[in-house]
């Protein structure tokens, strides 16, 4: 099979020729806009090419479905920095969510959810706008948005949900003195449904990527609870809940580095290559298999 490319879309096409490589698809077929190397049909695989003396980065391409062919294109790849961004900033906040050396009020993670986790991403998110790329438009930008409201949330002597903030009722906290936990919660609900919408489209690219936000996906879910157990007075299941939610966290900042490492580096800059592993449903999934396939063909 080689693909062709038409307009924004890719259309298969049997190849004709009777001498095809049983390896696989030509790679030069695969690809757009000149030597980057990206995998028209996953972009989250890397093409090894015998006549290149550098090859091209992965591509951590924040975009799992069907990739239009990158053309003359003068920005650099933007989704590491903005998932370097995330993962720092979720790193710092979720260590302070499993009380990591006894530190229990997130103040430190303001600074950096206002200038990396939320302006940097921002802009990365901006610059995946100016590159064609939806989904990485709309997860970095939100979640740079993310951060930056959440900054606001936990910026010192703003207090926005305690005790003299601008919106306090007085009469509605003496019955429920805790209801500002319950509007925290679903803040962060809504996080929980915008990710588990951006889950549902990593479905068919790789497993690093579907786990990154699958993991920060259940850290939203467990945050919400832990405020919500707050609010109905089990303190026990709450700390429970943040603690689990910081876990969640943890792993899906590394998970951020990760696939962000996978869009640095290259052969001219790193010595090894790390694997994100294709789902075997994915459209790279299914080419390799039909490569394997071929090559039992041709040997027996």
């Amino acid at each position: 099979m080689a693909d062709k490319v038409t307009g924004n879309h890719l259309e298969k096409q049997e190849s004709h020729s009777s001498g095809s490589n049983p390896n696989g698809p030509n790679p030069v077929n695969l690809r757009g806009g000149g030597n980057y190397g990206y995998d028209l049909r996953n972009p989250m695989a890397h093409i090894h090419t015998d006549n290149e003396a550098r090859l091209p980065a992965f591509g951590g391409e924040f975009q799992p479905g069907l990739y239009r062919p990158v053309e003359a294109r003068k920005f650099a790849n933007p989704a590491p920095l903005g998932l370097s961004a995330f993962a720092l900033t979720t790193f710092v906040l979720s260590a302070v969510n499993l009380g990591a050396r006894d530190i229990s009020a997130p103040n430190i993670a303001v600074p950096l959810a206002f200038g990396y986790g939320g302006l940097v991403q921002l802009l990365a998110g901006m610059w995946e706008m100016a590159v064609g790329n939806t989904f990485g438009a709309t997860a970095l930008s939100s979640y740079g948005g993310f951060w930056i409201a959440y900054g606001i949330l936990l910026t010192p002597n703003w207090n926005i949900i305690g005790e003299g903030g601008p919106y306090r009722n007085a009469a509605a906290e003496a019955i429920d003195p805790h209801m500002h936990e319950s509007a925290v919660g679903l803040f962060l609900t809504g996080w929980f449904i915008f990710t588990t919408i951006l889950l549902l489209c990593t479905l068919r690219s790789t497993v690093m990527f579907f786990l990154l936000f699958f993991t920060l996906d259940l850290a939203f879910l467990m945050l919400a609870c832990g405020h919500y157990a707050v609010d109905n007075g089990a303190s026990t299941a709450a700390g429970m809940l943040t603690k689990a939610g910081g876990g969640f966290g943890m792993i899906a900042a590394f998970l951020a580095w990760y696939n962000a490492f996978a869009g640095i580096a290259d052969s001219s800059n790193s010595f090894f290559l790390i694997p994100v592993f294709h789902f075997p449903w994915s459209e790279k999934g299914r080419e390799v298999r039909l490569a394997r396939a071929a090559t039992r063909e041709s040997r027996a």
